[in-house]
C-alpha cells in the first residue's frame, strides 16, 4: 500500500511514522507513506497556501489551487483509490472504515489547517471526510497519523501474528475481552482458571463471552 499525505507542517509525522509497527510495515516494503509539504505547490514565491475568507470571519482557508496541483501531480502517475479529507465534520473513524480501507492500493490524505480547505476542493476531488472523533484539532496531521496506524497495522505481513488484529476490539462489533500475563497469583489477584485451563475450545468460549459482557456494560451502543 501507498499512502500519500498533503501537510503545511510535515514534521509533526515523523515521530508517528518512524517509530514501532510503523515503521516496520515501511521497513518491510509493504507500507510506502510519502508526506509531501504543501507549500510545494504554493502560488508565489512567498510560500503562499492561504487566503481570507470570501464574506469575512476569523481565520484563514486553505487556496484551492496549491491543493489542485498536487492532487494532479501526485495522482499523474497512478490515479488514487481515495482521496480522504482529514476534517471535524467528516464520518467518524471506525474499525469497520479502517479495514475496507487496508484493501486499498493508493490513497492521498489531507490534512486541514487554520479554518479548513476551499470547499471546492472537497466537492471535485475528495472520495471521503473522516474524523476522529468530536472535537476540533490545531490541524489534521496528528489525525492522519491515527488513520494510518489504524490502516496500516492491519494489512497483513505488517504484524507478525496476523492474528492479533482479528482479536482487536471493535472487530465484529465487540470489545477485546481482558487479558492476563505472569505472574498467575499478583499481590493475591488470580487470573481465571479457564485461562490456566490448557482447553483452546473453552478458552475461546470464554473470551467471547467476556467481550460480549463488556461490550454491553461500555459500549451498548455498539451495533449487535
Amino acid at each position: 500500500m501507498h499512502i500519500h499525505v498533503l501537510s503545511v507542517l510535515p514534521e509533526l509525522l515523523e515521530s508517528p511514522l518512524q517509530h514501532s509497527i510503523m515503521k516496520r510495515a515501511q521497513d518491510k516494503g509493504i507500507l510506502t507513506v510519502q508526506v509531501h509539504h504543501l507549500r510545494k505547490w504554493a502560488v508565489n514565491e512567498y510560500g503562499q497556501i492561504d487566503d481570507y475568507q470570501f464574506g469575512g470571519g476569523a481565520g484563514m482557508v486553505m487556496m484551492p489551487e496549491p491543493l489542485a496541483n498536487a492532487i494532479e501531480d501526485l495522482g499523474k502517475n497512478k490515479p488514487f483509490d481515495e482521496i480522504i479529507y482529514l476534517t471535524p465534520d467528516g464520518k467518524t473513524l471506525n474499525q469497520s472504515m479502517a479495514n475496507q480501507l487496508s484493501l486499498k492500493e493508493n490513497i492521498l490524505l489531507i490534512c486541514g489547517h487554520y479554518k479548513g480547505i476551499d470547499e471546492r476542493i472537497r466537492q471535485k476531488y475528495v472520495t471521503r471526510e473522516i474524523s476522529i472523533g468530536d472535537y476540533v484539532l490545531s490541524g489534521g496531521e496528528l489525525a492522519a497519523a491515527v488513520l494510518i496506524d489504524a490502516i496500516g497495522r492491519i494489512i497483513p505481513g505488517v504484524l507478525n501474528d496476523e492474528t492479533s488484529a482479528l482479536f482487536d476490539s471493535f472487530q465484529d462489533n465487540l470489545l477485546a475481552p481482558p487479558v492476563y500475563t505472569r505472574p498467575s497469583d499478583w499481590r493475591g489477584m488470580k487470573v481465571p482458571d479457564i485461562l490456566l485451563s490448557g482447553d483452546p475450545k473453552k478458552i475461546e468460549d470464554w473470551r467471547y463471552d467476556q467481550a460480549v459482557e463488556r461490550t454491553e456494560k461500555r459500549r451498548p451502543d455498539l451495533p449487535k
